[in-house]
């Protein structure tokens, strides 16, 4: 901070602050994230993003960065020509021969939502409220993704939840080096390019951040030991509005998928262990990125499908929640002022005392570890999770008929979600016997090698948690042509687990240059468990004093377990 100096204007004192924020990253700016051109899809020009949760826009610009403080803000941008510059905000403006872009968000939001990037941008309508952000070579498979749906899914929102309140609904998508899935910054959602192949993630991901247009943006957890007030509701909304476009199988489908991977790193952690808390305890320095986790969003949305689910009927459970956006909008909130909302405007269950049912008492929703005390019933999605646990029974059942097996689905005519959760089991079992990896290849390698990079990773992980040789070569050519943490992440400690991790040295060695600098210093760290230091690589553009910021950057403290850090994060 350079100074303050208090400034009177008409009868009232403004105190302006004027700052220094230090970009690089050496100087733990740990969420401005500056790339060289070489890092874009383009190749063409640099690129710059900020991304603010938890507590990270810190390193942006002087702010109280908690959830708990909102306010409007106004920001004014002067860039290069030829740079795009877009801001999480209501209103904006550009004078061309000054290149300065002026900005402004009219409704009080917390300061991680205040958002920034700039680079080699172009855009299209895809609606009438909605336009697609994208480099030039990634804009027209934008288009053709999300031209015409973004607004059905808005006006879905609407039907269940009210007005959407932010104007514009427009999306961009970033380079491969953003570090998590998505992110729901008001106006301008944040969205990794990678996402773009795989086609049910995408829509998934898209609905979850609209979603968060009405909990977590309009309405806010007040402390980080509640994110899943936004997280839960934003995956319940999501899955409601899922359900209204898409179908309700198609919704179990995903929830099963969600819900497996809870399980799975429940098995990971313990049922003990107190992050599995809704109402997670924050000690002093610890970044509240760290408690983001699958309990937050799939033990939150357990919790709030429980509380709708004794409505009787989920339209009653919208009316409330359309009047707690109303009652709570453009404020923060902790976990009672939602509970208190819900048993007041169901008189009817506070005089049931739902809050202290045996065994599903609130209290003991909010402060008990382990999973959730109540799951959803998926049973309308059984003509889709079905033929995966079918086919999973049959090439895990000894003796193990591969030809039954082989001829019981088509898996090019499966869902991608179908997909994945049947690689996910086969992941959960692994190391397999050798006959079962060697059929298994036999019967489908070649099938997944068209397949988008959900899929791929999958089998990929199966292969080297399976020490299969003859498709090594397949997670060379992968990791060749990766440059997203989500699909490099898991298979470099899948790799380091096991017998592979000279291979996987290599293939590091060959490709390191074409990485984000925070993400070879992850994957360094990775290579580096039990073993002597790593030699210097690169060192002006590794070394760095950046941390891991959020839980995805940290290297897994059990590698070995059926867990991927993909499984994780889902979006922010």
């Amino acid at each position: 901070m350079l100074g303050t100096s208090p400034v009177p204007i008409r009868g009232k004192t403004v105190i302006i602050i004027v700052y220094l924020s230090q970009c690089g990253l050496k100087a733990h700016t740990d969420q401005i994230w500056w790339l060289d051109p070489e890092l874009t899809y383009g190749n063409a020009k640099p690129f710059v993003f900020t991304q603010g949760h938890s507590v990270c826009n810190r390193s942006f610009f002087p702010c109280f960065d908690t959830p708990a403080v909102k306010c409007t803000y106004s920001a004014t941008v002067k860039a290069p020509a030829g740079i795009q510059v877009l801001m999480s905000a209501t209103q904006s403006s550009y004078l061309e021969e000054e290149g300065v872009y002026q900005f402004y968000m009219e409704y009080p939001v917390p300061a991680y939502l205040v958002a920034l990037v700039a680079g080699d941008l172009i855009h299209a309508d895809i609606g009438p409220r909605s336009r697609v952000w994208a480099e030039p070579c990634l804009l027209p498979t934008a288009i053709s993704k999300l031209s015409g749906i973004v607004e059905r899914w808005l006006t879905a929102a609407e039907s269940l939840y009210g007005p959407y309140i932010w104007g514009r609904y427009d999306i961009v998508f970033l380079p491969p080096s953003f570090p998590i899935v998505a992110m729901e910054n008001p106006c301008l959602t944040f969205i990794i390019s990678s996402i773009l192949e795989s086609d049910e993630f995408l829509i998934i991901d898209v609905i979850h951040e609209v979603a968060h247009s009405w909990f977590g943006n309009a309405v806010t957890n007040a402390t980080w030991e509640e994110m899943w007030l936004s997280e839960g509701l934003a995956t319940y909304a999501q899955r409601r509005i899922t359900t209204e476009t898409y179908g309700a199988a198609f919704t179990c489908l995903e929830t099963a998928f969600r819900l497996d991977a809870l399980h799975r790193q429940m098995k990971l952690l313990g049922e003990d262990n107190p992050v599995s808390k809704l109402q997670v305890k924050l000690e002093p320095g610890v970044n509240p990125s760290n408690l983001m986790n699958l309990f937050t969003y799939e033990k939150g949305y357990c919790f709030v499908y429980y509380l709708s689910q004794l409505c009787g009927d989920p339209r009653h459970f919208d009316s409330f929640l359309r009047a707690y956006i109303e009652k709570y909008k453009f404020t923060s909130v902790v976990a009672q002022d939602l509970l208190d909302s819900f048993l007041n405007f169901f008189p009817e269950l506070k005089e049931q005392c739902v809050e202290s049912k045996a065994g599903l008492e609130f209290e003991r929703w909010l402060n008990a570890t382990g999973p959730p005390l109540a799951e959803p019933d998926l049973s309308q999605g059984s003509s889709l999770t079905r033929p995966v646990e079918t086919l999973f029974k049959l090439w895990t059942t000894e003796p193990l008929d591969s030809v039954a097996a082989a001829s019981s689905a088509d898996l090019t005519k499966w869902r991608t979600f179908q997909t994945v959760l049947f690689l996910d089991r086969l992941l959960d079992g692994s190391p397999l016997p050798h006959e079962v990896i060697k059929k298994l290849s036999e019967c489908y390698s070649s099938q997944l090698d068209s397949m988008n990079a959900e899929i791929r990773i999958r089998w990929l992980q199966i292969v080297v948690r399976n020490d299969y040789y003859p498709d090594l070569y397949k997670v060379r050519r992968f990791l060749e042509n990766q440059m997203s943490r989500m699909y490099t992440i898991p298979l470099y400690e899948d790799l380091c687990t096991g017998t592979l991790k000279s291979f996987a040295l290599e293939i590091f060695y060959q490709t390191q240059n074409q990485l984000h600098p925070n993400l070879r210093k992850t994957i360094q760290q990775i290579l580096s468990q039990g073993l002597n230091p790593l030699p210097a690589i690169d060192t002006t553009a590794v070394t760095t004093d950046t941390p891991a910021m959020v839980l995805e950057d940290k290297v897994s403290e059990a590698t070995n377990g059926a867990i991927s850090l993909r499984d994780v994060n889902v979006s922010a």
